[in-house]
């Protein structure tokens, strides 16, 4: 994985710092695991906007991604590693003894031709997936379940990972990549490895229209809206718009937001940084 930076023949290439995408194997889905995407452009069923912001982009088909993978103790072949525009991550397609295929989050240095199994007594290896309990103690892990057979929820982003660090009972306790430290059931599955495309988080757009592309519309800041339209509002001349806070006035920049008395409290041991 590498980042490549564009010579300035243009304006929006000037600061253009692009993925050189060394990892993809092929620029083609495969075609049973497509299907089609609509966009709402932040409009509800009635056709009022209550998601600023979105709308536009590119047309896209979203890729169907095996999240359980709960085809146990088949080996499966690596077959190519693809980009998907509705993640950071790559996506690695592969291929079970049986000719079954499923599309599954790409773990960083998958190769083509690799084999990987999911199961409770296989070795742990980049790309297998396994049971928490069966983890090797400090082993890097992605793509992590909260409760048993849900599938992937945590560290499912380009780059990230997090890491097993004891087991106390029932509980697993894992080092989240937001620094959280928190207990999950050891019956969970996990995969082996960080998430690919690392370098997601060095590349620069370069241009506005890039982040149209992406349906992301031009953001209006606060502090020059109008008192009636955000309580940061108003002011004369550059005058800043008070305490940061939300369109509803919700503090933001260091107030906690989460619920004193939340269920899932139990399971944090140390809160993210």
């Amino acid at each position: 994985m590498s980042v490549r930076k564009l010579k300035p023949i243009t304006p929006g290439q000037r600061f253009r710092i692009v993925n050189n995408f060394e990892e993809i194997t092929t620029n083609k889905p495969e075609k049973s695991l497509t299907v089609g995407i609509s966009k709402s452009g932040g409009r509800n069923q009635t056709g009022k906007m209550t998601m600023r912001y979105t709308g536009g982009g590119h047309k896209k088909k979203y890729r169907i991604i095996d999240f359980k993978r709960n085809k146990h103790d088949v080996e499966a072949t690596v077959k190519t590693v693809e980009y998907d525009p509705n993640r950071t991550a790559f996506i690695a397609l592969v291929e079970y003894a049986d000719g079954e295929k499923r599309y599954i989050i790409a773990p960083n240095g998958i190769k083509v031709d690799q084999k990987i199994i999911s199961g409770e007594s296989v070795e742990p290896n980049v790309g297998n997936a396994m049971k928490l309990k069966n983890i090797p103690l400090g082993t890097v892990i992605s793509c992590i379940e909260m409760k048993p057979g849900q599938g992937a929820i945590l560290a499912r982003s380009a780059g990230s990972s997090a890491q097993l660090t004891s087991r106390d009972g029932k509980y697993a306790i894992i080092k989240l990549p937001s620094g959280e430290s928190r207990m999950i059931l050891t019956e969970c599955y996990a995969m082996i490895g960080s998430v690919s495309n690392s370098d997601h988080q060095l590349t620069v757009s370069g241009k506005a229209g890039r982040s149209r592309w992406l349906g992301r519309r031009p953001r209006t800041r606060p502090v020059v809206m109008n008192p009636v339209d955000h309580p940061m509002g108003g002011g004369e001349g550059r005058s800043s718009g008070g305490h940061p806070r939300s369109r509803n006035g919700m503090p933001a920049k260091g107030y906690k937001t989460r619920k004193k008395n939340k269920a899932s409290n139990r399971h944090i041991i140390s809160k993210r940084k």
